[in-house]
């Protein structure tokens, strides 16, 4: 029953999840998600994937990245926003399968059609209720109060952000989305950590904030506000012809919504007052994770970070050591 659950929920986990890597002056650039018991890290060269398994041990793997989104026009602005999009929610969907195999004690992979079904789902669902939908809305405001075309656009994408911010809320009632939503809140914390130079311990990692400016939440957000400028220029038509625009500039909102994020995440000035008001839709999706996921989040970016990481290390494991076994540890600045 459990495996039936954990891949309706699998878009809400990457969306919220999904995080824009933004290079860093004085850190190497780290970006992750959280996963079904854990977290997935990305590095500078490959990805680091650490889930905690039911006998409490520490499962862990790594993988190169995509080389293509460093070739051609994959790196053009705009173009690299929704290519980093598409391929984090490909790995994502890749890391959910394997984290839900290690942590649910199931005995088989996915298969190939249930992966499948999982993203007919994900595809319907963001068609159905993240574009349609507040186009149908937009369209009923606008018949029965007679607003201008610019307040019909104004609704739609009002309605697209109410949406986005109920589902979220929804989902987070659910047990086991909860505890993502901890691994999400543990892996916010450890960057947070790692990027102001602090020692990769539970201990400091722990104090620091499960709020941070690179989340996907935040990137949602954004993409509502910019899809009201770009889909104004597609306001007539019948609602599926309308809805077809929304699907074809969907690409186009995502990459200038990641150059807005980018180039935030990088000022302390007009950035940061920018970003704020959608910092607060991250006590939604976001946790506060205990020391066990905080050691899981910790090892996943060790292993992000390490040049000599076993690639594909198969089912390496570790044993489980209490927080309170680890006498005060410190890992360093990984620098």
């Amino acid at each position: 029953m459990r495996r039936i659950f954990s891949f309706p929920f699998a878009l809400a986990h990457i969306v919220i999840s999904l995080t824009g890597r933004v290079n860093e002056s004085r850190r190497i650039p780290v970006g992750g998600q959280a996963v079904i018991e854990g977290v997935l890290m990305k590095g500078p060269k490959h990805w680091g994937l650490v889930v905690r398994k039911p006998d409490g041990s520490m499962w862990h793997n790594a993988w190169l990245e995509s080389k293509w989104l460093k070739r051609g026009a994959w790196k053009l602005p705009i173009v690299r926003g929704f290519a980093s999009m598409a391929d984090m929610t490909r790995v994502g969907f890749r890391a959910l399968s394997v984290s839900a195999e290690q942590a649910l004690g199931e005995e088989e992979n996915f298969s190939a059609l249930e992966m499948t079904v999982s993203v007919i789902f994900a595809v319907l669902m963001v068609g159905g209720l993240f574009i349609a939908l507040p186009v149908w809305v937009s369209d009923k405001i606008a018949g029965y109060a007679g607003v201008s075309a610019v307040a019909k656009n104004v609704a739609e994408g009002v309605t697209r952000g109410l949406v986005f911010i109920g589902y979220v809320a929804a989902v987070g009632m659910w047990k086991d989305i909860k505890r993502v939503f901890a691994y999400h809140g543990a892996e916010h914390k450890t960057i947070n950590a790692y990027e102001r130079g602090a020692p990769m311990d539970v201990g400091h990692v722990a104090a620091h904030s499960r709020i941070h400016r690179r989340c996907g939440t935040s990137f949602m957000i954004v993409v509502v506000m910019v899809s009201i400028i770009v889909f104004s220029f597609f306001g007539r038509g019948p609602i599926w012809q309308r809805t077809a625009a929304r699907v074809v500039l969907l690409p186009v909102v995502v990459g200038i919504s990641y150059e807005i994020i980018r180039g935030a995440s990088k000022s302390d000035t007009w950035g940061k007052y920018l970003i704020m008001p959608a910092l607060a839709l991250q006590f939604l999706t976001t946790r506060e994770p205990d020391n066990s996921m905080l050691e899981v989040a910790i090892k996943s970016l060790e292993i992000a970070l390490d040049p000599y990481a076993t690639l594909n290390a198969g089912s390496a494991s570790e044993r489980f050591v209490p927080f309170e076994e680890m006498n005060g540890h410190q890992n360093g600045n990984m620098e």
